[in-house]
């Protein structure tokens, strides 16, 4: 113990030493000015402090805070958190499947992965976690926040919500497990001549997917696309190329980054591949969709190769490197430059520092706050190639805004209180192969949910039958699988529509932008979640 104590104090020393001796450096502009405070301040702590103290954990935490005062996205990691990074950008991981924001100081869901044992329980954007396993959230980082969510296979994490619109706080027991997410889940032809491909990540297989996924569509006779990569947070940049460069011609300038070094600087462009240069085309978006999304949206925009339908993007537009560290097997994330379109634009939306972005060790997880949005300067204006006008200061502006509707309450409280999904497993099994409802059913229905849940009423269920009929026969439809449940939700789908309408009427790739202008969205009296919406809107 001794000599352990006599070399923990030589090193505090030699610290402290190099310290005083960097601060007083000043060719190398003030870099090590205030090392010797915090050595100092260290070995204050190590000597002084109540109870006896590591300075390891010290130390890590003087990073954590450091990256934290660059901006959400700069970050240390530790050899834990740099293995879950790895595993994540390869499509896998362990625990509940959620992507979180940091919201007000607390962790806040921003989607729940598709097919994940969160999606599967009920879990929706927007819910925010105030406990898990009985401990309070608020005020904890992203490496804590992960470390509670993730875990071994088969084991349980008890997460605490607090929803929009619900007084009462929620408990969710859910078992974690091994998550392997496609890039692509499902991709149906949608209407006549109409594919839809649902891309929902940028994973190391996202553009082979993709293909596969354009492929099969083509022989099942789609002659135009509507690609959906809203609540898609991101990942890999080069799969954002590998996607990108299946639309648009070899050598097409797909985005570009700029940043303080030099060596940062690259132009990224379309390389050979089977292109699909002959399909009039839309892109889906929602605040959700953030980074390598917003990258592929870009420049499908600015080619004019897309027409844009939804609502403005996240702005996630900064480039992170990581820098593999040896001596502890962690790693530095830290930004060095910024994305930009192939019009000029920068991607990146200011925002606060305090808002970080994570799925579970997420990077990429997109939300906002009015605060933030209130701080974004007026857009600027650029040009596609074709001319046409489009805004940069932040994210992607769709070229036609479709708002998702939110649900009445009786269908919210339904949903989560898991009655749309006990009622739709009878259904089923009494109906395998019979997804309609019919009077009867919804009257039987009615009278169950009325058991179920005291307080909810007829009158209630009645108004908001159109969309609980929508739910249930999508729960219905999901026991044959994700494929299956988007089919029933598409063609309720507002944003979809929209896209579809204006694909209707287009014969070449230019004519989408024609026909956009002159096409009404059909009315609609109640609201319905998208496809990929875990049984709610977002």
């Amino acid at each position: 113990m001794i000599r352990r104590r006599i070399l923990l104090g030589a090193l505090l020393a030699t610290l402290f030493a190099v310290g005083w001796w960097a601060g007083r450096v000043r060719a190398s502009g003030d870099l090590y000015a205030n090392l010797d405070l915090f050595v100092e301040v260290l070995h204050a702590v190590q000597s002084n402090y109540v109870d006896t103290v590591e300075p390891s954990p010290l130390i890590e935490g003087g990073m954590r805070g450091m990256l934290k005062e660059l901006d959400p996205y700069s970050q240390y990691l530790d050899s834990r958190e740099y293995d879950a990074l790895q595993s994540r950008l390869a499509g896998e991981f362990d625990g509940i499947g959620v992507l979180v924001d940091l919201h007000e100081g607390f962790p806040i869901v921003i989607s729940p992965i598709e097919g994940s044992p969160a999606w599967s329980e009920g879990v929706l954007p927007g819910d925010i976690i105030t406990q898990v396993d009985g401990r309070p959230t608020f005020g904890l980082g992203i490496p804590e926040v992960s470390s509670r969510l993730r875990g071994e296979p088969g084991s349980s994490v008890k997460v605490t919500i607090v929803r929009e619109g619900d007084p009462d706080d929620h408990d969710f027991t859910i078992e974690r497990r091994h998550i392997e997410t496609p890039a692509v889940p499902y991709a149906f032809v949608a209407a006549p001549g109409v594919g839809y491909l649902r891309l929902a990540n940028f994973t190391e297989k996202a553009g082979a997917e993709v293909a596969a996924a354009v492929d099969s569509l083509r022989r099942a006779g789609a002659r135009s696309l509507v690609l959906d990569l809203r609540g898609n947070p991101g990942g890999l940049v080069d799969q954002a190329v590998a996607v990108a460069q299946q639309f648009v011609p070899e050598g097409s300038l797909i985005v570009y980054t700029k940043g303080r070094a030099p060596t940062v600087g690259k132009r990224l462009l379309a390389g050979k591949a089977r292109a699909e240069l002959a399909w009039p085309m839309a892109v889906l978006v929602d605040g959700g969709s953030a980074s390598s999304s917003e990258i592929v949206t870009g420049a499908l925009q600015d080619l004019d190769r897309a027409l844009v339908v939804g609502t403005n993007s996240f702005g996630k537009g900064s480039v992170q490197d990581v820098y593999p560290l040896r001596n502890r097997g962690g790693a530095l994330k830290l930004t060095t430059a910024l994305y930009y379109t192939a019009s000029g634009r920068s991607i990146q939306k200011p925002r606060k520092a305090s808002v970080a972005l994570f799925e579970e060790d997420e990077e990429e997880a997109p939300a906002d706050t009015a605060a933030d949005s209130a701080k974004v300067a007026a857009p600027s204006r650029f040009r596609t190639a074709m001319g046409r006008t489009v805004l940069g200061g932040g994210g992607i502006t769709p070229d036609i805004e479709v708002k998702s509707d939110s649900l009445a309450p009786v269908v919210r409280t339904l949903e989560h209180e898991r009655v749309l999904l006990r009622f739709a497993g009878r259904w089923a099994s009494a109906h395998p192969q019979d997804g309609n409802m019919s009077e009867a059913q919804w009257l039987e229905f009615r009278a169950f949910a009325m058991a179920e849940k005291p307080g909810v009423t007829a009158a209630e269920m009645d108004a908001a039958r159109p969309a609980l009929t929508a739910a249930l026969e999508r729960e219905h439809a999901r026991r044959r699988g994700a494929a299956s449940a988007a089919r029933v939700m598409i063609g309720r789908d507002p944003v979809f529509l929209r896209a579809a309408q204006a694909l209707r009427g287009a014969r070449a790739p230019r004519d989408v932008f024609a026909h956009s202008n002159s096409v009404a969205p059909t009315p609609r009296k109640t609201a319905t979640p998208s496809p990929h919406a875990p049984r709610g809107s977002r």
